[in-house]
């Protein structure tokens, strides 16, 4: 969550290369304990880190009992933090040389700890950890350079999500997401915005993730990046992109400038949707049921516009996060069989649920389809809906992509009010986000 000042406008956050982050303490604290170790029983002792809210936590340590009453001859040690600390906190270990056995990964920084060696290529360990079951979506989505660095969780797609009373209220239809264009999504937010007299806003702002971005730029024909890291885009797409948000604002089919810095602040759970102040909102399928529940209303996951119209699909499986192993660990067979149990065990499965996006292993993903909750399961239904259409996944984002975060919702921000237009957005989002990932 990004702090604000007093102005209501966003304060950046000091840019950082993750693993540069404690290089001080690295070269004070190298001859540290490295991963894991053996118990004075031969006990093999092993650390588990992952970043969550209480619920993840109290799971995570029910599957790690699990796992230890089957494999007695492993003990996991739990390591856990919300997502504002895990980073600084993974870096601090990994330049210390103390990094833990396993951890968990996330897009944006996998090249960062892959391409310094920081992680195990897990296609050696094949006997201890089977990926045969893994989605082919997002199966090769942790390989760098044709080696595996991470196994994908799960899977989730970032799509719209609608609140049919909303819809209803305004006296406006819902969309046919299966052939609805970006026109199309202007003009039914702006018909809401008018017909409820700002009550309802027909849409939050789209502009502050990237993700929505990548789709649109998928859909014709290019990529937020390269495989070499690269901008994978042109300026004209991003242009267009930011001249749908100016619209809306001057339609007044989205929250103000002002009022859409409080909202980001506020993640999801005040949302327009959570908050029952809008008809649509951009997020990913997994946080469905957490925003049902704040609106406790009626919330439907649509297809983005553009899909049936433009050059492909852009829409994509993303991997809700990566398992990894420390290249460091002194027992990467029993971190690779720890990591199996994650991925491959129903028994995990029916406690994890779709935690950490709808299982990567589309056999187990089948086996707990009748233990998930309603929105979870209407997730399932919709990601199953829209594979066919798939066309393909993305390569690992650059190192310094998390950056881009901060970025573009700097960029963002400077646009909705009014100090810069469209072309000035798309030409200084190009700009440093070049900078921080060294892509030309």
């Amino acid at each position: 969550m990004r702090a604000h000042p007093g102005n209501g406008r966003p304060q950046a956050r000091r840019p950082h290369r993750l693993l540069s982050v404690a290089a001080g303490v690295g070269a004070v604290v190298m001859a540290a304990t490295a991963c894991g170790g053996s118990g004075e029983d031969g006990v093999v002792e092993l650390r588990f880190s992952w970043w969550g809210a209480d619920d993840r936590h109290e799971t995570t340590q029910q599957v790690i009992e699990m796992f230890e009453a089957e494999n007695p001859d492993i003990q996991i040690t739990a390591e856990y933090t919300d997502w504002s600390g895990y980073w600084d906190r993974l870096a601090t270990s990994t330049a210390a040389g103390d990094a833990p056995d396993i951890m968990t990964q996330e897009e944006r920084y996998l090249r960062e700890y892959g391409d310094r060696g920081a992680l195990l290529n897990l296609d050696e360990y094949g006997e201890q950890l089977d990926l045969s079951n893994i989605d082919p979506l997002v199966a090769e989505s942790g390989d760098l350079d044709g080696q595996t660095y991470g196994v994908a969780t799960g899977v989730n797609a970032y799509a719209i999500l609608a609140d049919t009373q909303a819809f209803e209220e305004a006296g406006v239809e819902m969309p046919d997401d299966d052939s609805w264009t970006w026109d199309d999504y202007v003009e039914i937010a702006t018909q809401i915005s008018e017909a409820t007299d700002g009550e309802i806003v027909g849409t939050q702002s789209m502009a502050y993730n990237e993700s929505g971005f990548q789709i649109f730029a998928r859909q014709r024909g290019e990529n937020l990046y390269n495989e070499d890291g690269s901008l994978g885009f042109s300026q004209e797409t991003m242009e267009e992109w930011y001249s749908i948000t100016e619209e809306l604002l001057e339609n007044g089919a989205q929250p103000s400038a002002a009022e859409s810095v409080e909202i980001e602040a506020g993640g999801p759970d005040q949302s327009v949707l959570s908050t029952n102040q809008g008809a649509m909102a951009h997020f990913w399928t997994n946080q469905l049921g957490g925003i049902s529940a704040s609106s406790g209303g009626d919330i439907e996951l649509l297809r983005y516009p553009g899909e049936t119209t433009n050059e492909r699909t852009g829409m994509y499986f993303k991997p809700a996060m990566f398992y990894s192993v420390s290249a460091d660990t002194e027992h990467p067979e029993e971190a690779a069989r720890f990591v199996d149990f994650l991925l491959n065990s129903e028994e995990a499965a029916e406690l994890i649920l779709a935690d950490r996006g709808l299982p990567a292993n589309v056999e187990v993903r089948e086996q707990i389809l009748g233990s998930l909750p309603d929105a979870d399961a209407r997730s399932a239904e919709f990601l199953a809906e829209i594979e066919d259409t798939i066309v393909d996944g993305n390569p690992p984002p650059p190192i310094g992509a998390g950056q881009v975060v901060d970025i573009i919702a700097r960029v963002t921000d400077d646009m909705a009010f009014g100090e810069i237009g469209p072309d000035q957005a798309a030409e200084r989002f190009m700009s440093e986000v070049e900078e921080a990932t060294g892509g030309a």
